[in-house]
């Protein structure tokens, strides 16, 4: 090679190696935590829950993610492979957790293995339990819509707090029986009704619907079935003896779904609750006058 045409080894020269090697990765690295999270989580197209079936735990390698629509701590969790409480910890979040579309939070993946905190294993019931938790609470207004109510606007049209007194469904009551205890709004207190009755007495859809949950996943409610009525509103019959219909079967109104029974408690009993837009609401406002 022509002397002329050799790149001159000095400390002058403009010719540096390392520095666009180090651009070319901090360009793909950028591109690569853009593409981490170009997927889509497979969801129930009716209640848009995750369906947690065809997620493969842990599949995340992010060493951040940032929030999206319908995102919730344990769908992050669980596709990171972390615990709840361990996703929580590492950024400094506390319950009841709040998360907000765009915000950035820290995965465990960024961690050396030797400095990692042991995670837990989720097993199937967790998962269950969590996509009924996810289901009850589909409607509740996100964290950005709960921040468009709270902004002031120049609009005098007054927000409703309060659920309807009325809706435009015909319920029905869903067992014959005493009510031994009534819905109570305080923390901690009974979020439905409890009416009493005779072991494998008759429980009834109070409205018709689709099953969104069948099962007895959920901790302290027994065999439980829940079914969506329209957009706004849920019902939920827990403590059954035995489960009569199959998860997103179609019922009517006065349909038998269930038996009457002390699943997940002490006394024979149907604990009934209406949930509108989320929200535990008493079902004595909708049910008719007897």
């Amino acid at each position: 090679m022509p002397e002329s045409m050799r790149v001159p080894k000095t400390t002058n020269s403009t010719y540096q190696p390392e520095i666009i090697q180090q651009n070319q990765q901090k360009t793909e690295s950028i591109a690569k935590k853009q593409a981490l999270q170009n997927f889509e989580i497979p969801r129930d197209p009716k209640t848009n829950v995750p369906v947690y079936s065809k997620i493969d735990k842990g599949f995340y390698k992010g060493d951040t993610y940032k929030v999206r629509k319908g995102d919730t701590m344990f769908l992050i969790a669980y596709i990171s492979g972390m615990d709840i409480k361990e996703l929580a910890t590492l950024n400094n979040m506390s319950e009841p957790y709040h998360l907000s579309i765009g915000q950035i939070l820290k995965i465990a993946n960024n961690i050396p293995d030797s400095n990692m905190i042991p995670t837990q294993t989720i097993n199937e019931s967790e998962v269950t339990q969590n996509t009924v938790n996810e289901t009850w609470n589909a409607n509740k207004p996100t964290n950005e819509q709960m921040k468009s109510v709270a902004t002031p606007t120049h609009s005098t049209m007054p927000i409703n707090k309060t659920p309807p007194a009325t809706s435009n469904i015909a319920w029905i009551w869903p067992t014959n029986g005493k009510i031994i205890q009534g819905f109570s709004s305080a923390d901690g207190g009974n979020k439905g009704i409890d009416i009493s009755g005779s072991r494998g007495q008759a429980v009834n859809a109070a409205a018709a619907g689709r099953v969104v949950y069948a099962g007895d996943a959920l901790r302290g409610y027994g065999n439980l079935i829940i079914i969506k009525h329209n957009d706004s509103y849920l019902s939920a019959y827990a403590h059954n003896e035995s489960i009569l219909v199959k998860d997103q079967q179609e019922v009517k109104a006065g349909q038998q779904i269930a038996k009457m029974g002390s699943s997940g408690t002490n006394t024979i009993k149907l604990h009934f609750e209406i949930r509108y837009k989320g929200q535990s609401v008493d079902p004595m406002r909708y049910l008719p006058k007897n």
